[in-house]
Formats: structure tokens, sequence, C-alpha cells
């Protein structure tokens, strides 16, 4: 039988052969493309004496490795993408997936119900639904989160492993309050930005370990499905790398009690604070499979030395039961970047729209605020968020130093056509 890790990402691995062709990179052989792939299973522990063979499902996948510069996020309004990462975007399936089971059983088109989630038994005050007894939550991912659990492998891959020089002060300053990018890879456990070139446009988005590092915290769901599902048990129980892509340092560093994480173990008089909400700092455990993603570089290169090396793929793309797409550019594939019709099932706009009908046909006084006529910056410092943001503030000012925010897509209304 295989192993726990295994059976993770042969889950992942095998929906993501099961898509058409259109969404997996080219490779015609003329030209060979390589892309991160990240999934989210969701699996129905054992109980009692339930056969061994517990249930488990790929409700989420992503592929994609790029973002948008800083600069651009204002003209957005709500309909492109910040960040298509793959576990970045695979998280946000995840969320979509949510919404999407939530609606069908407000509107009671499920018959017995969803397979994963129900509504809550004592909706009091609070969101109406949440996850179903026993079910764990586990991701995989075919690269090592970018960022500081992936800083090794990176310095490992450089001819020179000098850090780039830069003129941006954020990258050179000495201070604690910095946001460093892919350079300066003597300076681990911190807080970066994407990776990307030195002469590409500044981002502030961050790496994919940090954001990970904060779900530790927060959970899983995003500020939109948290006031609509129980945010409790929504926590990530395992991450599985491949075994090439695992350094257990930079792991810990990045995502455990030991590393920079450690300040909220530390700290009980937060860790008190925390549990008023039902939240609290929980570390997933890392696991390693000795499967191959088919389309990371990595394989494409073992399976032909000879060739050109594959270049990275422009094309992403995003999965759930229910719902996928094709994204460029973080938007539809063929669609513009300024059309509002080109906007992802994951975009800020779409999970909003959705979520509002969900909170209309429940009527959970958890989800009043999702109803509000308000902007989206407003909707996110609702009153009924304010522990979770209680949360992600303690969490960046003691163990994830240097975060800095990455506003500028906030100022608009749900009503109104995007311009």
């Amino acid at each position: 039988m295989a192993s726990q890790p295994n059976l993770i990402a042969d889950t992942v691995l095998n929906t993501f052969r099961r898509l058409p062709k259109r969404f997996k990179p080219r490779n015609d052989g003329l030209r060979r493309e390589w892309v991160p792939l990240a999934g989210i299973v969701l699996k129905r522990d054992k109980i009692d004496n339930e056969d061994s063979n517990q249930s488990q499902e790929c409700v989420a996948l992503a592929t994609g490795m790029k973002c948008h510069p800083h600069a651009k996020l204002p003209s957005f309004h709500g309909c492109v993408l910040h960040d298509w990462h793959a576990e970045i975007l695979a998280i946000r399936a995840f969320n979509r997936f949510l919404v999407d089971e939530c609606a069908d059983l407000a509107a009671g088109t499920l018959g017995k119900g969803s397979k994963w989630l129900q509504w809550r038994r004592d909706a009091r005050q609070q969101q109406p639904f949440e996850l179903q007894p026993n079910v764990s939550i586990h991701m995989y991912c075919s690269e090592a989160p970018c960022g500081d659990a992936s800083m090794e492998l990176t310095m490992a891959k450089q001819e020179d492993a000098t850090p780039w020089e830069s003129n941006d002060a954020t990258e050179v300053s000495n201070s604690d309050e910095e946001l460093l990018g892919r350079g300066h890879f003597s300076r681990l456990g911190r807080v970066r930005r994407k990776p990307s070139r030195p002469d590409a446009p500044p981002t502030l988005s961050k790496s994919c370990s940090d954001k990970l590092a904060l779900k530790q915290c927060t959970g899983l769901l995003s500020a939109l499905t948290a006031q609509l599902v129980r945010p409790e048990d929504v926590y990530l129980r395992t991450l599985t790398l491949p075994a090439s892509e695992y350094v257990p340092a930079a792991c810990e560093r990045a995502f455990g009690k030991t590393g920079r994480m450690a300040p909220l173990v530390a700290n009980a008089g937060v860790q008190d604070r925390w549990k008023a909400s039902g939240l609290s700092f929980r570390p997933f455990l890392v696991d390693v499979t000795d499967r191959e993603f088919e389309f990371s570089r990595r394989d494409l290169m073992a399976q032909d030395g000879e060739a050109d090396e594959p270049v990275a793929s422009n094309r992403s793309c995003l999965y759930t039961p229910r719902q996928n797409e094709v994204l460029i550019n973080g938007v539809l594939e063929g669609r513009k970047l300024h059309d509002p019709k080109g906007a992802s099932l994951a975009s800020r706009r779409s999970m909003w729209a959705s979520a509002h009908e969900v909170a209309r046909m429940v009527g959970s006084p958890a989800a009043s605020s999702l109803l509000e006529r308000c902007q989206y910056k407003d909707l996110k410092a609702s009153e009924t968020l304010e522990d979770r943001e209680r949360v992600k503030s303690d969490a960046r000012r003691l163990a994830l130093r240097g975060w800095v925010k990455n506003d500028g897509d906030e100022d608009w209304f749900l009503e109104a056509e995007p311009s």
C-alpha cells in the first residue's frame, strides 16, 4: 500500500492528469514548458472499524508561477488575480469550492447533503456552515514554496551564489521592517516578496512560504469564506513535497515551532487572546513523497537531458470538482486584462458576488456584512472579521516581521460595473 504522502500526491496528480489538454503546459516537441502544481485534498479520517481506505478527494488544484506588480493593482477593481503562484491559487480555488458547497446547501439542491460540508448545528451568531467531523485537509506542492522554505534550493541552483545587487532601498536596508526579494540569500527566516528578475517591476506580493506560514494562524479560509464557514477546523494538517524539494532545516525555519514562528508559541498571552475567536497557531506537518510531477522542470529534464531546458509556462489552470478555468496574467485565457468578463471565478469580485448570494439565502447574522453596500476595503474591516484581523496582526508583529500589505485593489463596490 502506498504511504500517506504518496496517496495525497497521487490524488492531486491523477486529478490533474484527467484534465483536458488545454489545462496543461505545452509540450509539442518544439516547445517544452514547465509549471508548478499545487492541490488540496480533503480526507475523511478513520472512524472506529471503518475501512482503512478512507475517502479522500482533490477538491482544488492549480498551476501557476507569476504575480502582478504592485503599481497595477488600483486598476483591477477586484477582477484580476494579484498572485497566481500555484499554492496561492489552489487555496483560492479551495475557498471557491467551499462557497459553491455553501450555495448548494443553502438552496437545498444537494439532496442528501454535501460530502464534506454541513449546516452548523448551533448557528446562533455564528457562521451557518462547518466542515464535517473527522475531515482533515492536506496539500501537495510539486515545488518547495518560494521564499524562506526554498532559499537553500535557490542558492544551490545559482552558478554564482552571490546575492543580486539592487538599487531598491528595501533590499539593502538593515532594518527589520524590510521586504526582501530573491537576493540576500544569507538572510534567512525573513518575509520576502515574490522572486523576480532584478529589472522586473516591484511587487509587494509575499512569498508562498510567508503566506502559508500565516495560514497556520488564520486557517485556509479567506475573509469572505470565513463569514460563511466555521474557521476552527479549516487548517492544513500536512504539506507534502517531493523529496527533491524538501530541505528539513528550511521547512522548520519557515513553518515550524522552533523557527521564525517560535515567538507565537512562547507568547501565552497571544494564544489566550486568539482562543476567543477559535483561531490558534497550528503548524502543519511537512511530509515527503517520491512522486514527481511530469511537468516539473526536474522531470522534463530527466526525460530528455539532451534537449533544451524547458521554459516557464505562462498558462495557469484552476480546478474544483464543480468549476475550472484556464488563466493567463490573472484573467481568463483569451480575455484582456481589464475586461470584466475575464474575471476568474476565484477573483475578489466573483467570490464576493457568490458569497453575497449565499448570505442572502441563509440570512445569517455573522454573514450580514457580506450584504452591506460598501467598498471591498470596508467589507474586510467589518466587525465580524475583527478577531481574524487581530490574529493576522499579532502573527506579523511577532513572527513575520517586515510584512508590508499589498494594498491598492480595495476601492470598489460590488454593485458597480468595473471601469
